[in-house]
């Protein structure tokens, strides 16, 4: 009996953290938080380096907060093979 009521309780406590909505964040409030351009902001979104936006009306895309405090949390763990980008390319004369 107590581990049916355990598993009652569990399915309840997930049930209230989904109920709660989620915020949402304007391209504004992410290029504040992200230092990076705009085109930049695309680009990584594009390739998969960030977290995927999300239309709410044909003119309006916001992303939400979890994915892109997720995607700083996992951009904060080092990694010592990182590289830096391709930079500039060298011309040869």
């Amino acid at each position: 009996m107590i581990a049916g009521s355990r598993k009652e309780a569990e399915t309840e406590d997930v049930a209230l953290d989904k109920s709660e909505p989620r915020r949402m964040l304007s391209e504004r409030q992410v290029l504040e938080v992200v230092p990076v351009a705009r085109t930049t902001l695309y680009r990584m979104e594009k390739a998969g380096r960030f977290p995927k936006s999300t239309y709410i009306s044909p003119n309006r895309r916001v992303w939400f907060m979890d994915d892109v405090v997720a995607w700083q949390n996992a951009v904060d763990e080092f990694d010592p093979k990182r590289g830096r980008g391709k930079g500039r390319r060298h011309r040869i004369a």
